[in-house]
């Protein structure tokens, strides 16, 4: 009988002011990278699909329910009441190393939104998914896009290797990103409904903040970074 494979695990504690704290343990499978949700996942009425759907979704009448909203439903319920500037401690553990930062809570929940969203069998945000085994909480704006720009490099390079046209110049890179900047716009429509206070809300915008600027960003990061590249050690040896 073979063993059954190892979820790799995210485990988020969020720590209050008034020392109290909430603790979320994420689960993925290893192979797909798909969320492994409890047994007794939340569907409460804003998780259903029409309920303000967003703009474009690939999914119409495929499924009952949306699949972010049902991965945020405790999450977002557990917040929903909070205020996002408040003051807190999260701490993130993983397999392999520990991170810990004092922050706003609106920026703490968007770190672990993140990997719900993209975990979520969303047609959308699955293209993200890949991140999600290298996740790293907290990160910069200009980590974000150094991860981003990697991550669909290496995608284009397993296209070449299945016979299919790879995007060498970045050409499509945008549209992912207009795609999920969509659907976090429907998002924060969705949470601001299902929410009392704005915590949820402003976690996704936080998110959206990247999507909405990408092509502005993308040529400015790239330039910021290609002096990095400019050793010989970096690039193969002319034949």
């Amino acid at each position: 009988m073979t063993d059954a494979p190892i979820p790799i695990r995210y485990r988020y504690t969020f720590r209050f002011a008034d020392g109290s704290e909430k603790r979320f343990e994420i689960n993925l499978d290893p192979a797909t990278l798909a969320l492994i949700p409890p047994a007794d996942s939340p569907k409460p009425e804003w998780t259903k699909l029409g309920y303000h759907q967003c703009e474009q979704c690939p999914l119409n009448e495929k499924a009952a329910h949306c699949p972010v909203a049902v991965n945020l439903a405790s999450l977002v319920e557990s917040f929903k009441d909070t205020l996002s500037h408040e003051d807190i401690s999260v701490t993130v553990e993983t397999a392999q190393r520990t991170y810990s930062k004092r922050t706003s809570l609106q920026q703490g929940l968007s770190s672990i939104i993140g990997i719900y969203m993209v975990t979520s069998n969303c047609p959308v945000m699955d293209k993200l998914r890949p991140n999600a085994r290298y996740h790293l909480p907290f990160a910069s704006a200009e980590e974000t896009m150094y991860r981003a720009v990697s991550m669909y490099l290496a995608a284009q390079y397993f296209r070449m290797k299945r016979g299919e046209a790879p995007d060498w110049k970045l050409e499509h890179f945008s549209e992912i990103y207009q795609g999920v900047w969509l659907v976090n716009k429907g998002m924060t429509d969705r949470l601001s409904h299902a929410s009392a206070q704005d915590a949820n809300v402003n976690a996704v915008i936080v998110l959206s903040t990247f999507g909405s600027a990408v092509d502005s960003y993308l040529e400015e990061s790239l330039a910021e970074i290609a002096p990095l590249f400019n050793s010989p050690s970096v690039e193969p040896e002319q034949q």
